[in-house]
């Protein structure tokens, strides 16, 4: 099923564990809307392929993937994904600088490339949070880019 142009339900549901992983009606709805508002506009703003490594995860995905629980992660909800592509520093920039968005993460990696970017839009009450996880005394830490 298509969500756009370039983005389909399937690719923003895979995943590599071997438990189920199908969103609810909801959970659809929510990844049409990040997938409109964020991801296809990015695609064709950005013009070359973006890879989703994680987009919709059910709970038991999240969890065994080792994703956020408390609060829930917005991957379960349909309102996350993480992408990756040639120049993830460029793609986090544009997210932060050109689109609405409610969390944008730059995911490890150094100064100039993160090793994904994670990005979450939610239909009402978007954050505009941007963070960056280091890693602190063998800990993640989110702080301000």
């Amino acid at each position: 099923m298509n969500l756009s142009k370039n983005f389909t339900l399937e690719e923003m549901t895979a995943t590599s564990s071997h438990l189920p992983n199908v969103p609810s009606e909801e959970e659809i709805a929510n990844l049409t809307e990040l997938v409109q508002h964020v991801l296809q506009p990015l695609r064709d703003k950005f013009n070359k392929p973006i890879h989703v490594n994680s987009g919709y995860r059910s709970q038991a995905v999240n969890k065994d993937v080792g994703g956020a629980l408390n609060p829930i992660s917005q991957h379960c909800k349909g309102e996350a994904a993480d992408l990756n592509t040639d120049d993830n520093a460029t793609l986090f920039h544009l997210i932060r600088f050109f689109f609405d968005y409610d969390q944008l993460i730059w995911e490890g990696g150094n100064e100039k490339q993160p090793l994904w970017v994670h990005v979450s839009y939610k239909t009402i009450g978007n954050r505009k949070q941007a963070l960056k996880m280091v890693i602190m005394d063998r800990k993640k830490m989110y702080i301000e880019p």
